[in-house]
C-alpha cells in the first residue's frame, strides 16, 4: 500500500481511558525502577466482558525501549492501546518499558508469573525469552521481531514483521529521491532481521534505479542512541550520500540532525510523521508492530493461537506494512506502486 502526506502523529502515545481500576506496580530491579501499568477497560468495550464470571485474559507486554521512541516500541504500544479499547473486560493488559538488557530475564519471569500471555517486542529479547518460556509451560509467549529462522517452542510463537519488505521499498524511494546516486543505511543492533533489512534496502535501490551506489551499512549497536546515530549519518553524508534509510528508534533524532546539518534527506518510520516542506524526510516506512500485538491477543481469545512462525507484511494477509511518500512526484509514486505490487505478489524477493 502507499499513501501520501500523513496527518500529524502525536509524539507520545495517548493515555488509555479506563472504566475500571488502574494500578501501578513498581518492580525494583538491578538496573533500575521498572513500572508496570495494569489496565482494565473502556466503557466503549463493555460488550466484550467475560461471560459467566470468567476471569479476563491477563496479558503482559514487554517493551524494552521507550513507548515514545517513534519506532518499534511506540508502534507496539499503540497496538496495546487498541487492544485494550477493543476487548474491554475480556482482557487485563499491563506493560513495562525502558528495561536494561541485564534485567530482561527477570522482567519476563515477573510477567510470566502473573500472565496468561506474554508478548515480548524486539529480537534483542530472544535469548532471555527462550530461557524463560520453558519455565512457564502453561503461559503462552509471543516474540515480535525475533529471528525468522528460529524454531518455535511448545509455548513460544514468533511473529515476523518482515521488515525487509518495508526496507526494500525504503531503498527504492531512497534511490528515486537521490540526486547524488549514493544512498546509505543505518541499523541499531546487528540482529539477523536488521542485517536482512539492510540487504533488502540495497536490493530495492538497485531495482528502482539500477547502478545506485549503496555504501556499506552501519550498525551502531543501539537503537536508542541519538549521538551514535548522528555520527553514523554524518559519516554517510560526508562521503556523498544524500538519502539515508534506517532502522533505529530514538536514534532517529540524531540522523535527523545530521541530515539537517548536511542539507540532506532521510527516511523515517515505523511510525509516520509529518512531511513539512523544509524537513529532511522523503518518506516513511510504516511497519505496524501494534497489529501483531492485537493479533496475539485476539488469537488467544478465539482459540487460534499456535506456536509457529507467523509472517506479517506485504506478502501476508495479516498486513502491517506500507510506505508513506512525502512527494507528489508521479514517477516516484508509480515506481513505488509497481515494486509494492511485485513484492506483495511474490514476483520479487526482498533479499
Amino acid at each position: 500500500m502507499r499513501s501520501t502526506r500523513p496527518a500529524a502523529v502525536p509524539s507520545r502515545p495517548t493515555a488509555l481511558r479506563h472504566r475500571g481500576r488502574r494500578a501501578a506496580v513498581g518492580a525494583l530491579l538491578a538496573g533500575g525502577l521498572v513500572v508496570l501499568t495494569a489496565c482494565s477497560t473502556t466503557a466503549e468495550a463493555e460488550d466484550d466482558a467475560p461471560a459467566d464470571g470468567a476471569e479476563p485474559l491477563t496479558v503482559g507486554v514487554f517493551l524494552p525501549g521507550s513507548t515514545s521512541d517513534t519506532g518499534f516500541m511506540e508502534s507496539a504500544y499503540l497496538g496495546y492501546e487498541r487492544a485494550a479499547e477493543e476487548h474491554g473486560d475480556a482482557v487485563e493488559l499491563s506493560f513495562v518499558e525502558e528495561v536494561a538488557a541485564a534485567d530482561y530475564e527477570q522482567t519476563l519471569q515477573r510477567f510470566a508469573s502473573t500472565s496468561d500471555l506474554v508478548i515480548s517486542v524486539g529480537g534483542q529479547t530472544d535469548a532471555d525469552l527462550r530461557k524463560v518460556a520453558p519455565q512457564f509451560p502453561d503461559v503462552k509467549f509471543v516474540e515480535i521481531g525475533g529471528p525468522a529462522d528460529a524454531e518455535p517452542l511448545d509455548n513460544l510463537a514468533y511473529y515476523d514483521p518482515q521488515q525487509a519488505e518495508a526496507e526494500y521499498l525504503s531503498g527504492a524511494v531512497a534511490a528515486l529521491s537521490s540526486e547524488s546516486g549514493k544512498v546509505g543505511f543505518i541499523g541499531g543492533v546487528e540482529l539477523p532481521a536488521i542485517v536482512n533489512a539492510s540487504v533488502a534496502f540495497a536490493n530495492g535501490a538497485e531495482a528502482a534505479v539500477p547502478g545506485t551506489e549503496v555504501v556499506t551499512p552501519q550498525y551502531i549497536g543501539d537503537f536508542n542512541d541519538p549521538a551514535k546515530a548522528k555520527q553514523a549519518a554524518a559519516a554517510n553524508y560526508g562521503v556523498g550520500v544524500d538519502v539515508v534509510g534506517q532502522i533505529v528508534n530514538l536514534g532517529k533524532q540524531g540522523i535527523e540532525q545530521a541530515a539537517q546539518d548536511a542539507g540532506a534527506s532521510m527516511i523515517g518510520g515505523p511510525v509516520p510523521g509529518e512531511c513539512p516542506a523544509d524537513g529532511p524526510y522523503v518518506g516513511y516506512v510504516r511497519t505496524d508492530i501494534g497489529t501483531e500485538v492485537e493479533h496475539a491477543v485476539q488469537s488467544v481469545l478465539d482459540g487460534t493461537w499456535e506456536a509457529a512462525q507467523v509472517p506479517f507484511g506485504l506478502t501476508s494477509d495479516l498486513g502491517g506494512t506500507e510506505f508513506v511518500l512525502c512527494t507528489d512526484d508521479a514517477d516516484t509514486a508509480a515506481t513505488l506502486d509497481e515494486l509494492t505490487a511485485a513484492l506483495a505478489a511474490g514476483e520479487v524477493a526482498a533479499y
